[in-house]
């Protein structure tokens, strides 16, 4: 197993498409530190002045952890894309290029290629979500320095410096979690294809969909909600409450890695019924 595992992180780092992602975040995170580097008076100005009257500020407030915080948000815009062109192309890929008669033809059972797949894909995505947070956290610390976080959810809350390292790191945990059940969305959709494009659009379509219905509040979508995926992607932000709700954070990611394992098993059956016929 572990030489197929190989093998298939092996097909996936020499492919370019793997690295659009890596490159994209890196432009994506630059540009958004650079901006609030270059404005960062402004948006200091623009955090205070409706807070003024009612609290006294000092300190660094426009820093590190409030940039990687801000820039934490566009994770649930971008980074599925970047994950999905990858992991949307790990069977279908195969399928269009008519490899998988010739791979089977070895003694690899059906089952093991779709869990070096699934586990190559979480790999993948790992490394993602690893350079994600070394550059949206470590480069904005070097910028902007340290800091206390404030935090505008349904209060105000200020977080202290010493009680926020802990905090970002079980946000990208959080993170990779979530990412990986989108992945192991789009690696169902592609061991049902062939050819990449369908699946990776497909699961795009599928977050959007469910993204927005996730988003209103509407009784007519009430029941339906807490089987999406998407209603779960934005519990990260419960780390940063004052108090954090331990229960609510390790319930919806356990409803995530539940998603992970249906998604491989739906997937398993699949393939393991399915006619290869290229």
């Amino acid at each position: 197993m572990l030489k197929l595992i190989n093998i298939e992180l092996y097909k996936i780092f020499t492919q370019k498409r793997s690295y659009i992602g890596l490159a994209a975040i890196l432009v994506i995170v630059l540009v958004a530190q650079g901006a609030m580097l270059w404005e960062g008076q402004a948006m200091h100005e623009f955090i205070t002045k409706n807070l003024s009257d009612a609290f006294f500020m000092y300190g660094n407030l426009v820093n590190g952890y409030l940039i990687s915080f801000l820039v934490l948000n566009f994770l649930w815009v971008h980074v599925p894309l970047l994950v999905v062109i990858v992991t949307g192309d790990i069977f279908s890929g195969e399928a269009q290029s008519g490899t998988f008669r010739l791979l089977l033809t070895r003694p690899v059972s059906r089952s093991g290629l779709v869990t070096a797949k699934f586990i190559a894909g979480i790999v993948y995505t790992f490394v993602l979500m690893i350079f994600f947070a070394i550059i949206s956290l470590g480069i904005s610390l070097i910028w902007f320095g340290k800091g206390d976080l404030m935090v505008i959810f349904n209060s105000v809350s200020i977080l202290p410096e010493d009680d926020l390292l802990w905090r970002f790191i079980l946000a990208y945990v959080y993170g990779f979690i979530g990412m990986t059940a989108i992945a192991a969305l789009s690696m169902l959709f592609s061991a049902m294809a062939n050819n990449s494009l369908g699946p990776i659009l497909t699961t795009m379509a599928i977050i959007i969909l469910f993204t927005m219905i996730s988003s209103f509040n509407l009784s007519i979508f009430a029941a339906i909600q807490p089987f999406l995926i998407t209603s779960y992607l934005d519990s990260w932000q419960l780390v940063f409450s004052f108090e954090v709700d331990t229960g609510q954070i390790i319930f919806d990611a356990s409803v995530l890695l539940l998603h992970i394992l249906v998604f491989y098993f739906i997937t398993l059956v699949y393939f393991n019924r399915k006619d290869i016929l290229t």
